[in-house]
């Protein structure tokens, strides 16, 4: 028999699943994807490029032949860009490994790239229909609140204690739903604020909110303050083409283009600081022009503005220091290299630029 908080939560996900692209299949491959790109990331904003990626890549096959490049394309805004670079080669691992047989054991899931415990539980409960717990942002706020868990969820003891509740609390053969239900439930009732708790089918179980503390739980560590990085880059012209690097695989956007720059040392010039980079980073000395704009970005634990430049070389030829590669590219073609927020914002401004008005751009 299914504990009185799994038949309430299923009773009322059976009336209010949500409807999403996704559901309704048990297809291991969809299932994966799905979950990968909803890590960190809103629903919302996830639809559009689950549709597009399996328009492109419908089977798992097709995403381990593809270039790595590739993938980072049709994953390009969603961020997180390690995501799709784990995925790409646990596709290869997949074909390699398994004959291009998902596996349906936690063990071999666990020793995917990228595949950690909530992915694992997700992939083997809806897909494969084993009852295995999945815990993600949703499913802790959902738990913490409804048994009351005082410790911080963010460490150990707080991870290993909604564990335990969520394994506790699985009906038999129905994880996958159960898993759902929590996840759905988190999204919509059980917001992080203002939750709506007089629609909520587990009030009159949740310990929260008879308690009043509902908006308490679940318990978070105090956050660290973010740092904010000023940041230049240089828009290099020569011949109607600009320079772009690729950046390394390990690390904050790894494997993706950007123009060249970094950060700006305390007290040092915009203008000074870019012909120094410049110069370390590419080997060569530059002249900087008159700005392309200024931009401005948070990342998961840390905030730039950066400031792009327009510049011309002056002595050196460009090669590869610290960047896995460098190609000069007119800017129409900007638009077939995958690339982060901001540099593809630059590279938008510059197609726009000499669409509209040639003669008053960089190149």
């Amino acid at each position: 028999m299914p504990t009185e908080f799994a038949r309430l939560l299923l009773s009322w996900y059976e009336k209010n699943a949500r409807q999403l692209p996704w559901r309704g299949t048990h297809t291991p491959y969809v299932v994966w994807v799905s979950e990968v790109m909803l890590q960190q990331t809103q629903v919302d904003v996830v639809v559009p490029y689950f549709e597009r990626w399996l328009q492109r890549f419908p089977t798992l096959a097709d995403v381990a032949q593809a270039d790595e490049q590739e993938v980072l394309k049709y994953w390009e805004g969603l961020g997180y860009y390690g995501r799709a670079r784990n995925f790409h080669r646990a596709a290869r691992q997949v074909m390699r490994d398994y004959c291009g047989e998902i596996p349906a054991d936690v063990r071999a899931l666990r020793r995917l790239p990228g595949v950690g415990a909530y992915t694992a539980g997700a992939i083997l409960s809806i897909a494969f229909g084993q009852d295995e717990a999945a815990l993600d942002a949703n499913v802790r706020r959902v738990l913490a609140r409804v048994f009351d868990v005082d410790i911080p969820v963010k460490l150990p003891e707080g991870e290993r204690r909604l564990w335990e509740i969520a394994r506790a609390n699985i009906p038999t053969g129905r994880a996958g739903d159960y898993n759902q239900a929590m996840m759905d439930l988190g999204a919509t009732l059980c917001s992080s604020q203002r939750p709506q708790c007089q629609l909520c089918p587990l009030g009159g179980l949740c310990r929260a909110k008879a308690l009043g503390i509902q908006e308490q739980r679940p318990v978070l560590l105090p956050r660290k303050q973010v740092p904010h990085y000023l940041v230049c880059a240089a828009v290099i012209a020569r011949d109607s083409r600009v320079l772009i690097a690729r950046r390394p695989e390990n690390g904050l956007l790894g494997g993706l283009w950007e123009f060249p720059g970094g950060k700006v040392e305390p007290g040092e010039e915009l203008t000074a600081s870019l012909v120094r980079e410049i110069r370390e980073e590419l080997g060569a000395d530059i002249r900087v022009g008159e700005k392309v704009g200024v931009y401005r970005h948070a990342y998961s634990h840390f905030k730039v503005t950066l400031h792009a430049f327009c510049c011309s070389l002056v002595a050196g030829e460009p090669r590869p220091i610290e960047a896995s590669e460098i190609r000069w590219v007119t800017p129409c073609e900007l638009e077939d290299y995958p690339m982060g927020k901001i540099d593809r914002q630059i590279s938008t401004s510059l197609a726009h630029c000499l669409l509209v008005a040639p003669r008053s751009s960089c190149v």
